[in-house]
């Protein structure tokens, strides 16, 4: 053999690497569908139940086994209980000493029953339906811990999982991840409010531009064109505005970068939400024309209804005169 080369060895079955073993609190929807991905991603899953022998289904290929001797054979431990089971984990303190415990449950209640274990809180944005439908390729999670060896554990669990992880720095931010999945539409809070006020401005100027105006100095009474003809022109002029809208941030942010003369610096921090939005602003621009497009289309009907009501209550009144 030359002293360069490199000898071969046959890799049999006992060379293989073991799979991990992970531990979850929880047989529920959200600890069924994550222990499902868990083997899907080549992990071994045992999970701790009170009633080990009569938990229900669990995903194929997992364990089930008490809590206590679920944790001592895993290192990393997924909490996924209900409020009204809290009780056993601090009967559990002594055999959570020391593991890596992932919380999807309130930060503030946990630290309180064991004061001893490697805590990260994340995951709490995922649902069972995703988790069940596979929809987690490249979606985002927060993570937040104080040991840094415990968050690196988790952040590559949740990267084999196909899981983009962010750190969120220590367990101070736990309540703000608590909060993430109360938050309702997020990204469209802001398009919303501005499509409303825009509407809201320029419905009572067409308001006081078209009907009362002409009622208090032509005395006219066009109160009935309030809720089609009044709005259908709020419509589009609300859509083209939401509509620029949706285009200006890339030109803003485009002249920055020729300013700067570099794309790589960060843009300010309300160009940067304003850009955030512009899927939102676009969605409602394009509602705005749909309405548009509706009230169009009523608005002849609506006429032509109301030309022949008038036309049948006048031919009676033409045949009585001729009589």
């Amino acid at each position: 053999m030359k002293p360069e080369s490199v000898a071969l060895h046959h890799l049999g079955a006992a060379a293989a690497l073991d799979p991990e073993l992970l531990c979850i609190f929880g047989t529920g929807d959200l600890g069924r569908s994550l222990g499902q991905r868990l083997l899907q991603s080549g992990y071994k899953v045992v999970y701790g139940s009170r009633r080990p022998h009569s938990c229900g289904p669990v995903p194929q290929g997992a364990q089930v086994m008490s809590h206590a001797a679920a944790a001592r054979s895993a290192s990393l431990i997924f909490i996924c209980v209900h409020r009204e089971h809290y009780d056993f984990i601090e009967m559990m303190a002594p055999h959570l000493e020391g593991k890596v415990m992932e919380v999807l449950i309130p930060y503030c209640v946990f630290s309180r029953l064991v004061p001893g274990a490697e805590v990260v809180k994340g995951l709490n944005t995922l649902s069972a339906w995703a988790l069940q439908n596979g929809l987690l390729a490249g979606k985002q999670v927060f993570l937040c811990g104080n040991s840094a060896k415990a968050k690196h554990a988790v952040a590559e669990m949740a990267t084999k999982l196909g899981l983009t992880v962010l750190d969120r720095g220590s367990l101070s931010a736990a309540r703000e991840l608590e909060d993430f999945p109360l938050q309702l539409f997020p990204q469209w809070r802001l398009p919303l409010c501005v499509a409303l006020g825009l509407t809201a401005f320029f419905y009572f100027y067409l308001l006081i531009r078209d009907v009362l105006y002409a009622y208090f100095e032509d005395g006219k009474d066009i109160s009935f064109r309030i809720m089609v003809s009044l709005a259908n022109k709020v419509f589009p002029i609300v859509s083209l505005i939401m509509l620029s809208l949706c285009y200006l941030p890339g030109v803003i942010a485009a002249f920055i970068q020729l300013y700067r003369g570099t794309k790589y610096s960060r843009f300010p921090d309300w160009l940067d939400r304003w850009m955030l939005c512009r899927k939102q602003i676009g969605l409602i621009a394009l509602g705005f024309a749909l309405l548009h497009a509706i009230y169009t289309f009523i608005i002849p009907i609506r006429y032509a209804v109301r030309h022949k009501l008038i036309s049948l209550g006048i031919v009676p009144i033409n045949i009585s005169i001729f009589i």
